[in-house]
């Protein structure tokens, strides 16, 4: 419910961040260039303040969305589990292997036979 909520959160974020970058500025253009210079004699807020704006919007949404996506961590339903899945599989396949059983392959090492010297 709460892993939900925070995915939620995370994607608005997202689609806010993805808007205030694309309103930011190339080289005088964008919303700081265009918009600022048609408004009311430009007095209002001016093209430096527009960029400053949008660019503190970015950090503000960025560190927003680096801390949700660290706190979603924590709020993912493990259920009871103890162990990671590939933990778990390993313990059920040692204890369904039977090591004391000789192995049915042939052994990579070559037998040799005992030799007799006599001298």
């Amino acid at each position: 419910m709460l892993y939900g909520i925070t995915i939620s959160f995370i994607i608005l974020i997202c689609f806010l961040l993805i808007v205030v970058v694309l309103l930011q500025p190339g080289q005088r253009e964008g919303l700081s260039g265009g918009l600022a210079a048609g408004m009311a004699g430009g007095a209002a807020m001016g093209a430096r303040r527009t960029a400053d704006l949008l660019s503190k919007t970015t950090s503000i949404l960025a560190a927003l969305f680096l801390s949700l996506s660290v706190l979603a961590n924590f709020f993912i339903d493990r259920g009871d589990a103890t162990q990671s899945t590939i933990q778990q599989q390993g313990i059920e396949n040692v204890q369904t292997d039977d090591f004391t059983a000789p192995s049915r392959t042939q052994s990579a090492v070559p037998q040799q036979e005992d030799l007799d010297i006599d001298e």
